[in-house]
């Protein structure tokens, strides 16, 4: 089978299609083998192919942290069927026409979802729900701030939480991107490129700030959402787009009263997975419904993946980019 190896740590030319056999599963394990539809580009695949990721994987390997597709072999005691439609969250080695994942982190897919569309379930889904609302504790009366409203992440959040009766905020460095968060249900659109997201924010809140911020960029946004941050209000910080380190003085929160919340899915998988499952039923029922919707980018062919890496990593893209075995 084909699939794509980062033959060192580097820039996206260190990625190669090259030929493999199939991964296997052991028949009384707890993995499935699928055959991949569709593979997730994610800011995690471009760190850990540049070296910067922790506790990534070492070279050379199979970068892809989901997948989509149909289970083409399961152990005989699995939940799942040979034929089921998925999607899943693999670690590594979704940039392959055929990938293992564990039986819990693979999810049924509603039959009304391309492929394309439910490989944003696994990363892109499950982190917008869990920010939001398992670890964001988001109430319908709130303010939330979203960062890269326009990426996988943020336009699947800002629907949940327009869906939720939140008010709104999203950032974004285009007007077209801010055109599509407003689209997707955001009251107010700022672009950080342009002024103060913190003052902004004051501005429109009569001072008060926002009750919550989901931040995956770190850096100035991280910085920004600080000082927008209402007294007893939290941040969720579950990456670092910008290669910056998000900091914060302690004292800043303790006297506000304020949290910051860490998450990072794969840990939140070993450490308290019941938590992030939690999210499942009703992320599909909201896709079911109509009331979310993946939003789709690029799609590139597997021989493209040093395309899609640079595209990702220059903040070029709208929505979720895809490899298509």
């Amino acid at each position: 089978m084909k699939v794509v190896t980062a033959v060192e740590h580097g820039d996206s030319d260190v990625l190669s299609v090259t030929d493999r056999d199939p991964p296997t599963i052991d028949t009384d394990g707890e993995d499935v083998q699928i055959s991949v539809a569709a593979a997730g580009v994610n800011f995690a695949d471009v760190e850990q192919r540049r070296g910067t990721y922790p506790d990534g994987p070492s070279p050379p390997f199979v970068p892809g942290l989901e997948i989509a597709g149909t289970v083409a072999a399961a152990p005989s005691e699995a939940s799942l069927d040979v034929g089921d439609r998925v999607a899943a969250l693999t670690s590594t080695g979704g940039y392959a026409q055929v990938a293992t994942a564990p039986i819990e982190r693979t999810f049924r897919v509603p039959e009304s979802l391309s492929a394309r569309e439910a490989v944003a379930i696994p990363v892109q889904g499950l982190t917008a729900h869990n920010t939001l609302h398992e670890w964001g504790r988001l109430a319908s009366d709130e303010r939330v701030l979203i960062h890269a409203a326009a990426g996988g992440v943020g336009s699947i959040a800002v629907q949940l939480a327009a869906a939720a009766g939140a008010e709104v905020f999203a950032t974004a460095s285009t007007d077209v991107k801010l055109d599509l968060a407003k689209d997707l249900g955001a009251d107010h659109a700022i672009n950080y490129s342009e002024t103060s997201v913190a003052e902004a924010i004051s501005a429109r809140t009569d001072g008060e700030g926002v009750d919550l911020v989901l931040d995956g960029v770190g850096g100035t946004a991280f910085t920004e959402s600080v000082a927008a941050l209402a007294p007893n209000g939290r941040i969720v910080s579950f990456g670092m787009a910008s290669g910056s380190i998000p900091t914060v003085a302690a004292p800043r929160l303790f006297f506000e009263n304020q949290s910051i919340i860490g998450y990072h899915l794969e840990h939140a998988f070993e450490h308290v997975p019941d938590r992030v499952r939690t999210a499942v039923p009703a992320l599909l029922d909201h896709l079911r419904a109509g009331r979310v919707e993946p939003i789709l980018g690029d799609t590139f062919a597997l021989t493209e993946a040093s395309a899609a890496h640079d595209e990702l990593a220059n903040r070029e893209t709208v929505g979720k980019l895809v490899l298509e075995p």
